[in-house]
């Protein structure tokens, strides 16, 4: 039988990329102890009136269908969340809920990409980026961030990347993988750069609240003279510690939502109307758990690159936002993936090779700060060991 081109351009994106990671699972699954810091899966509790709030809606029976952009409701309290965000007054009708970021990212280029556009991602990026340009048939084009410059834009480079078949530029601040939290002055200069040249300009924004110290979040969607080219794509995955809810969201113009809606209904028409409940809930309050959980990432991190400082062969820093370390392993000699792969082996720590994001992560091992700071120090002293005895 035939199939659809589809499956062949997207047969080597998909969870080949996680092979270290489910090495890691199958040899649990046997019954060895691990330490596992290859996904962003939160451990920390999630908010309990958050939890309340979907087990309220079973209670009472909203289990019916729901809207194709999602209740009312819902998006009238996105409507509150990002006028606050913004200080624009944004409209209900801006918004389309999605099971979560990844459906978010899908639909968003379903809706924009041609087969043959070009869309500039920056290098490193999250390893389901490039098949999300892929589906509809677009070409991810790399745009290599500096390691030795904490993966900060370089715009020289951006600039020469453009090409007449440039159509959408993908962002990602907190990164995953990174950590690094654009600043104010790279984000207008990236909404310079969108205009100069007609992009789209898609945000993956479901770390926002996750900015750690004196760094500051600044979505293009806050200046509204982008707002027009502007996707922001967006869960409570992260920030509330729910990944399990696939309550994410599109935040667009009203004409980039009204287009879009047969593309997302297509798909899947409507969401679990219990769970809405609970994004609503999400959104609406102001959480303790929240609170805690950002700073046990950030106290985590700081667990590890103490533990890792003065190593050799190893480079570590804290992250500006997020909930991952970026560990520079190239002074070993052995590539993210040689290194992730010893590693298991030798010392049963599970990691992310940083070759799993991009051609940009060569080098370097994506450390998730997903456990408790104990954890973290004994898992630092086990890769210091990997690393000096080589």
């Amino acid at each position: 039988m035939k199939y659809a081109s589809i499956t062949e351009r997207l047969s080597r994106l998909g969870s080949e990329k996680w092979a270290v990671h489910i090495e890691g699972k199958h040899r649990k699954a046997k019954g060895e102890k691990l330490i596992f810091l290859s996904i962003g899966e939160p451990d920390v509790p999630p908010p309990a009136a958050v939890l309340n709030a979907a087990k309220a809606g079973i209670r009472h029976g909203n289990l019916g269908y729901s809207a194709g952009e999602g209740a009312h409701k819902l998006r009238e309290t996105l409507s509150r969340y990002y006028t606050k965000q913004t200080g624009r007054a944004i409209k209900p009708s801006q918004f389309l809920f999605l099971p979560g970021t990844q459906a978010a990212l899908y639909v968003a280029f379903m809706a924009i990409i041609e087969p043959g556009d070009e869309v500039l991602l920056l290098d490193p990026y999250y390893a389901t980026y490039e098949a999300v340009v892929t589906a509809p048939g677009g070409v991810p084009v790399p745009v290599r961030l500096d390691p030795d410059n904490d993966f900060h834009i370089n715009f020289d480079l951006l600039e020469k990347t453009v090409t007449p078949r440039t159509k959408a530029m993908l962002l990602n601040s907190p990164s995953n993988p990174t950590g690094a939290v654009f600043t104010e002055e790279e984000i207008s200069r990236l909404g310079a750069f969108a205009k100069k040249h007609n992009l789209w300009i898609v945000s993956d924004e479901v770390y926002a609240t996750l900015v750690h110290e004196d760094h500051r979040f600044i979505s293009p969607f806050f200046d509204k003279t982008l707002e027009e080219r502007t996707v922001v794509v967006s869960s409570i995955s992260k920030s509330h510690a729910l990944p399990g809810f696939r309550c994410g969201w599109i935040a667009a113009s009203e004409e980039f939502c009204r287009r879009t809606l047969p593309v997302s209904e297509t798909m899947l028409f409507g969401g679990h109307p219990f769970l809405e409940e609970a994004l609503t809930a999400a959104l609406d309050g102001d959480f303790p758990e929240n609170a805690a959980a950002k700073h046990a990432y950030l106290s985590r991190a700081e667990a590890l690159v103490a533990g890792l400082k003065g190593a050799n062969h190893l480079r570590a820093h804290l992250p500006e936002g997020g909930m991952f370390v970026m560990l520079d392993v190239r002074p070993t000699g052995l590539s993210g993936d040689q290194f992730a792969r010893k590693l298991l082996a030798e010392e049963a720590v599970v990691t992310m090779p940083g070759e799993s994001f991009g051609d940009g992560g060569a080098g370097h091992v994506r450390i998730a700060l997903t456990v408790d700071e104990a954890t973290m120090a004994e898992a630092a002293r086990r890769i210091r060991k990997v690393a000096e005895g080589l």
